[in-house]
């Protein structure tokens, strides 16, 4: 993993398993009355990404344990994502539906939670979704681009193809809705 920090420090990325996804850093300051952190930063997320990135809607979801949302992207109006958890914690995945990369058809995991702050960087071409892993969790997520049901598509959580290691107790299923139970397999998924 390679790692970059901004000169004042404010925010540190990683890079992942999957081009261009990275795990953003912020920088917490703490005291015994509690902590501040700047959520967002234009300019301090440019020189950690290299991005000049527009973002265009936020949107903040509550879900209960054993909840999984996705596998989410749009074929129109595609979408970067900035992704964070305000309460509990989740299992955020991306996996790369981008034709001409070199981690096509991979994905990748992390553990997003309001005590480690992280938060996820998944650019356009990429199915995202998570798992809820505490007994609630509040996640924010802000878009490059508005929210477009025409061409939402999405990819079956648990295709054998993709193989995503969900960490859940062998034989549960995880709480869908019928969008996401109804997800598309590797093969029949359009891909950009």
């Amino acid at each position: 993993m390679m790692t970059s920090s901004d000169k004042q420090g404010k925010v540190s990325s990683t890079q992942t398993s999957l081009a261009d996804v990275l795990i953003i850093q912020p920088k917490v300051f703490g005291d015994e009355r509690g902590w501040f952190t700047e959520s967002f930063n234009a300019q301090d997320f440019s020189d950690v990404t290299g991005l000049d990135v527009n973002f265009l809607q936020d949107n903040h979801s509550f879900s209960r344990k054993g909840t999984l949302r996705g596998l989410h992207y749009q074929l129109e109006k595609t979408q970067g994502k900035l992704v964070r958890v305000v309460s509990g914690s989740v299992f955020d995945v991306a996996v790369d539906l981008r034709k001409g990369s070199p981690t096509f058809g991979k994905w990748d995991g992390v553990e997003l939670s309001a005590q480690n702050h992280r938060q996820l960087w998944i650019p356009p071409g990429f199915a995202h979704g998570f798992l809820v892993l505490s007994e609630a969790a509040e996640f924010l997520y802000k878009t490059t681009d508005y929210y477009h049901p025409q061409s939402e598509v999405c990819l079956a959580w648990n295709d054998p193809s993709v193989g995503i290691q969900w960490p859940l107790p062998t034989g549960t299923i995880p709480n869908l809705n019928a969008k996401d139970t109804a997800g598309l397999t590797w093969d029949q998924a359009p891909k950009f």
